[in-house]
């Protein structure tokens, strides 16, 4: 997935303009033209001797349809999760990131609550500390 984004130098106050993300192969000259159509037709302030900066963010999309449609070898993510620190698998559907986050610092930090924050315990009031 490719998408583009025009803003101007000079004036950095200005919203940029872009592309929304496309596979590669919906990229064609007239996509890109119309992107500095939008330019032209904004009501930012260019003038003739500003530089317009281009940025192509490029996203590689994952390939393959899942565990159910195509076997493939390997544990599921809940025994690695067990059996690997390094994995962390976050069940609560509210916060996730904050808790993902606390249980990824509690070991570096030699946390004695880490255990129980593995378990899901004692761990709401920091989870809240931290938001």
């Amino acid at each position: 997935m490719i998408g583009l984004t025009i803003r101007n130098e000079v004036n950095m106050l200005d919203k940029a303009i872009g592309i929304s993300f496309r596979r590669k192969d919906q990229i064609s000259e007239e996509v890109i033209w119309s992107a500095f159509y939008k330019v032209a037709q904004s009501k930012a302030r260019y003038n003739a001797l500003d530089k317009l900066i281009v940025v192509v963010h490029s996203v590689k999309m994952p390939a393959g349809f899942g565990r159910k449609a195509v076997k493939s070898k390997g544990r599921p993510l809940a025994v690695m999760a067990h059996m690997k620190h390094s994995i962390i698998e976050v069940k609560v559907e509210t916060n996730c990131l904050a808790h993902a986050l606390i249980r990824a610092i509690a070991p570096l930090t030699n946390d004695s609550n880490y255990k129980s924050y593995r378990q899901g315990f004692q761990i709401l009031p920091v989870v809240q500390h931290l938001l």
